[in-house]
């Protein structure tokens, strides 16, 4: 075998394949942060129509937070009887319709976000249970007076979470 034949063809074929190479890392490359513009075009112009879902999806929790909330919930449910346990049942029945209604808007909050707002909601449930099971109360009267001088007390689970709600919105905006 006659070694300058060889050395001959690799000489041709080393180059050949440098610039195969080359050539094709370059393409790659380019193809890659091609399809990377488009999808970031594309995200782009989903996110411009999704934008104004999620901030009416954070406009309806943050309704939803306040119309749950203990000080205005009182005032705006009327007890039908003075029976505390028909009031109780009625409050509760009022908070869960409102989360009914607005619960399709986790889809567009976050995960954390959305449960702030199931904690504050459940909280709310459970003063109202707890304060209903005092011996103190003995009325539907008695019952929305006893919690309302507590919500006077301590911060409204409510507020705790329309607070994270807002400052979740400033981030998006």
């Amino acid at each position: 075998m006659d070694y300058s034949k060889l050395f001959e063809i690799l000489a041709y074929t080393l180059p050949s394949l440098i610039t195969g190479g080359v050539a094709y890392y370059l393409f790659n490359s380019y193809f890659k942060d091609q399809q990377n513009t488009r999808r970031w075009l594309l995200q782009k112009e989903n996110q411009k129509d999704s934008l104004p879902l999620r901030l009416q999806a954070y406009e309806r929790m943050a309704l939803f937070l306040e119309r749950i909330n203990p000080s205005k919930l009182l005032i705006r449910v009327t007890p039908n009887s003075q029976d505390k346990n028909d009031y109780e049942n009625l409050i509760i029945y009022s908070i869960e319709q409102e989360f009914e209604h607005n619960l399709t808007q986790q889809i567009y909050v976050t995960d954390e976000c959305w449960t702030i707002i199931l904690t504050a909601k459940n909280t709310i449930i459970q003063n109202i249970r707890k304060t209903n099971m005092s011996e103190k109360v003995v009325s539907a009267d008695k019952l929305r007076e006893t919690i309302l001088r507590d919500l006077l007390d301590s911060e409204s689970p409510c507020n705790v979470a329309l607070n994270y709600l807002k400052k979740e919105v400033s981030q998006i905006i």
